[in-house]
């Protein structure tokens, strides 16, 4: 039975609870002018952010005359994949592309497996000296890479036993036109070792320490344990390593002066001459030349969301 009927005569029925009306306070002028500013400044930095490479998308697809006639037009009158079909047929852009991919994704293994060593090392393992070899890490950061360059060049040209080269470095060209002299120097960076490190340091030593109680090695310790548990560091680290091979120029243009060594980046400027500048090709590769940045970027950026979400919730 209800409490209505259970309840004595001439008690009064309770009133019921009085419903809570939400009001929502007008927005006062300075708030107004905030929300408008923020909105136009969102719009802003959109279309300045976003309108280079529409107009470069838009501009690779006109014929050359009306590339100079109407470059300010973004809707091209006669779209065209000539200029696209021009970079593998006039050049070996295709040899280009295959390049920077060997390029890119070897620094990436290289930096993610000898950089995620180093940072283990120096985050987990106790030794003498590990301050010391750290603060060179970090201050060979602060060096500009133009000052190592020359250096580098001579100890790639002169490896011993190396691309025609003897005991004593003579007679060959060492490591200098092939994807070793892009490689090796920059195979564990000083910037993959600190980010690796400030990952595992941020891991607990227990895991380590109930793994050696069961006899596992150092290096299955970082591989099977602390390894896994760093995927959202590795994935950051990876699409940084990658975007730093895929766009760099300088070097690869003073390690690899051999045609068939070229990056896409060296050869895209070789569009551009002091007599002539072929635009449609050069835009055409710019926007070829971007798409695996954007790639790498999309697909990764997906698991490094998942992989913070899944640590979060552990």
């Amino acid at each position: 039975m209800s409490a209505l009927a259970t309840a004595p005569a001439g008690t009064p029925a309770p009133a019921s609870a009085p419903q809570q009306l939400t009001t929502t306070r007008p927005l006062t002028p300075r708030a107004v002018t905030g929300k408008v500013v923020w909105a136009l400044a969102v719009v802003l930095i959109s279309v300045t952010t976003v309108m280079p490479l529409v107009w470069t998308l838009s501009t690779s697809l006109k014929p050359e005359g009306e590339i100079l006639s109407s470059y300010l037009q973004l809707v091209p009158e006669n779209p065209t994949v000539a200029n696209y079909v021009a970079l593998f047929t006039d050049g070996p852009f295709g040899r280009y592309l295959a390049n920077s991919a060997v390029i890119a994704l070897g620094g990436v293994v290289t930096n993610l497996f000898f950089g995620g060593l180093a940072g283990y090392a120096l985050a987990k393992l106790h030794f003498r000296g590990r301050g010391v070899v750290f603060s060179l890490f970090l201050g060979s950061m602060m060096v500009p890479g133009i000052i190592t360059m020359v250096p580098t060049f001579l100890v790639l040209r002169r490896f011993p036993l190396v691309g025609g080269n003897d005991l004593f470095g003579e007679g060959g060209a060492g490591f200098i036109n092939s994807y070793g002299a892009v490689l090796i120097p920059f195979a564990a960076g000083p910037f993959a070792v600190f980010f690796m490190r400030q990952f595992f340091q941020a891991l607990p030593d227990e895991l380590g320490d109930a793994a050696r109680i069961d006899g596992a090695s150092e290096f299955r310790i970082f591989w099977n344990i602390y390894l896994p548990l760093a995927r959202a560091g590795l994935a950051v680290l990876g699409v940084l390593t990658f975007q730093a091979g895929w766009n760099s120029f300088l070097w690869p243009l003073i390690a690899l002066n051999d045609p068939e060594m070229l990056t896409v980046q060296v050869g895209l400027a070789g569009y551009v001459n002091e007599y002539q500048t072929e635009y449609g090709p050069l835009l055409a590769g710019t926007i070829l030349a971007s798409l695996p940045v954007l790639l790498v970027f999309v697909v990764a950026q997906r698991y490094i969301i998942e992989n913070f979400a899944h640590s979060g919730t552990k």
